[in-house]
């Protein structure tokens, strides 16, 4: 008897194992007994502990990372998802809409269509293990919308970090005896500047409410002190970077850099304190807030209940939109994260969990903010009315103003701030993260170079963000802000939904779900993926353009070429859709029913297509749920 190794090339009618739906294994040792002229094999097969099933034609057992921990990975998703909109626009947009009524349009669209589409995302990508444009192997006609969904993340950066820079700015400059917005006199006021006192309102005119009075130290010291906005005469006019802000852009890209080089295994571990710090900051600004005096009227005022507002469609409008972004579904930051998850990971508990901590968190936050609202309106004898606001103006003016006049301003001023910091640390690195692995996966050269490639990501948005951190970057920055993911990014996840329910098909999805977590998902579930949230998007997507108007930021109006650059950048993103899809057409080989059937068929059944076996040509495929 004679044993040999046999030569690879007399196995090549075994299958390769990443066509088969089976757990990928190492072989130990093959064995050939040479007896009367037959060969017999004899195979030692070894389980590799760091595998895991995969789908048919992925890499789901190949080197991919994981997750160190659980933990990581969920601190990570809700540390993207709350971010700060969940403090300076949800208690304001409650407000206005109804207070406790508003409550109703929003917690009916998290169920419909928030929670669906979250769970959608990290479903998708966990069972791919592919990042936003790769994981349309599924239906590769759709891969424009993954390059999106990345450049939308891209452009997000340049501003997002800015905002960041700014919160640096002020927790150093909160590092004083007297916080530098209590008072007038400094350099950058201006001979109008009043120091507020309770006057009963009398200090402002009829036109003005106290949100908007530009002339209060805290006012000057952000538009004058800090942005040089009176230095700019507008868009047109932006002038030389800040040297002040530049330094703290310069470390908003240090601290993501080195959270993000090393992939998940070193940003898992940077959440640990900045997806935890801020429910701690919240939580004694909360024990604070509604010690102080009028806290409980600002907080009647924000829980107020008038069902009437139900009848205006703007209500309705401002849920839609505010369940959606808060959320963060459709950055492909979702099916990034979810891509390092083990294979079997429940992602539907994760989905739950994850988004109604969210939405719970803005609702709390609502308190922290309109405690002090209502003791800055008690305090000013002004109506709650005006003093609320949302956006830069509440975290950057009314906030720090309010937390000056406090004992210890200082200290809860330096809190405050780190609160701010952290909330837009772990959100910044959730999009770049969608960026770097989105691109990597697609490009192996730049997952062989990671760290060189994250620098380089950081670096090009420090670059651009430079244009935010000018005299009149702000016009900038809420150009971008209304614009490259505005309509946009409703688009790409409406497309990404029409992609994954009908073109893959939602009962084929369901079946997906069914080899991760062992269970199929609901009739519910199925039915707003195919149905409930296209539909919502379509509507969102519709009222987003329809009520889209020219832009302004308090009295200043954007000139109308603006308005046409805007749109310019919210275009070039939506464009990879058809472009991609005209180039994946004229790539594919075979007639045109052939061509069409490629590019709606996964990768991994393209062998179907010449034997005429294609799933997406019989109507059974668009009946299913």
């Amino acid at each position: 008897m004679n044993i040999q190794v046999v030569p690879e090339h007399k196995l090549s009618s075994v299958a390769p194992l990443k066509q088969c739906n089976v757990e990928k294994k190492e072989v130990e040792l093959i064995l050939v007994k040479d007896q009367n002229g037959v060969q017999y094999t004899s195979t030692s097969i070894v389980p590799s502990p760091t595998n895991h099933v995969g789908p048919p034609g992925s890499s789901g057992g190949d080197e991919r990372e994981t997750w160190g921990k659980k933990i990581d990975f969920l601190l990570s998703v809700i540390g993207f998802a709350v971010d700060l909109a969940n403090v300076w626009r949800f208690p304001f947009l409650c407000y206005k809409n109804g207070g406790g009524a508003f409550l109703i349009p929003y917690i009916l669209f998290l169920l419909i269509a928030g929670m669906p589409l979250f769970y959608m995302e990290l479903a998708l990508g966990q069972y791919n293990r592919e990042g936003a444009a790769t994981v349309w192997k599924i239906c590769p006609v759709f891969k424009g919308v993954g390059y999106t969904v990345i450049l939308i993340a891209f452009y997000v950066g340049f501003y997002y970090n800015v905002i960041i820079a700014w919160s640096i700015h002020y927790l150093f400059a909160s590092m004083t005896n007297e916080l530098p917005w209590l008072h007038c006199g400094n350099p950058w006021n201006t001979p109008n500047c009043t120091v507020p006192q309770p006057m009963n309102g009398s200090f402002l005119d009829n036109r003005t409410s106290y949100a908007k009075n530009k002339n209060t130290p805290a006012a000057e010291y952000y538009e004058r002190g800090v942005l040089h906005l009176h230095e700019s005469r507008g868009i047109g006019d932006l002038g030389p970077p800040r040297w002040e802000l530049s330094l703290c852009l310069v470390a908003v890209v240090f601290i993501l850099y080195f959270s993000l080089w090393k992939g998940v295994k070193s940003s898992g571990k940077v959440v640990y304190i900045t997806a935890t710090m801020p429910y701690i900051v919240l939580f004694v600004l909360l024990i604070r807030g509604i010690t102080l005096p009028g806290a409980m009227d600002g907080i009647r005022a924000y829980l107020h209940i008038d069902l009437k507002m139900l009848n205006n469609p703007k209500v309705w409008i401002d849920a839609a939109t505010q369940i959606f972004y808060s959320l963060g579904a459709g950055f492909g930051v979702l099916i990034a994260f979810a891509s390092y998850n083990k294979f079997d990971n429940n992602c539907y508990r994760d989905a739950l969990l994850t988004s109604t901590i969210n939405c719970v968190t803005s609702f709390v936050s609502g308190f922290a903010i309109f405690s002090v609202l209502g003791y800055m309106a008690q305090k000013h004898g002004v109506r709650i009315e005006d003093v609320a606001t949302e956006g830069p103006g509440l975290v950057f003016i009314i906030y720090p103003e309010a937390i000056s006049t406090l004992p210890g301003s200082t200290f809860w001023a330096i809190v405050f701030f780190i609160m701010l910091l952290t909330l837009g640390i772990d959100s910044s690195m959730g999009g770049m993260e969608a960026v770097i692995t989105g691109l990597a996966d697609d490009f192996k050269i730049l997952k062989k170079h990671r760290k060189l490639f994250t620098f380089a990501t950081a670096f090009g948005t420090f670059l651009f963000a430079l244009l935010c951190i000018t005299n009149g970057g702000i016009y900038v920055l809420t150009l971008l802000d209304s614009y490259a993911a505005g309509t946009s990014i409703l688009f790409g996840v409406l497309i990404e939904a029409i992609g994954v329910s009908w073109f893959y098909g939602v009962d084929r999805f369901s079946e997906d779900i069914e080899r991760m977590m062992g269970f199929k998902p609901g009739l519910y579930w199925r039915l707003c993926w195919k149905f409930v949230s296209p539909t919502f998007l379509l509507v969102v997507v519709i009222a987003s353009i329809v009520t889209s108007t020219g832009l302004t930021l308090d009295d200043y109006v954007f000139p109308p070429w603006s308005n046409v650059v805007g749109w310019g950048v919210a275009l070039s993103s939506m464009l990879f859709v058809p472009v991609y899809a005209v180039y994946k057409f004229f790539s594919m080989p075979g007639t045109f029913k052939e061509r069409i059937a490629y590019c709606v068929t996964p990768e991994h059944e393209h062998h179907l297509v010449k034997e005429g076996n294609i799933r997406q040509f019989t109507l059974k495929h668009w009946l299913a749920i």
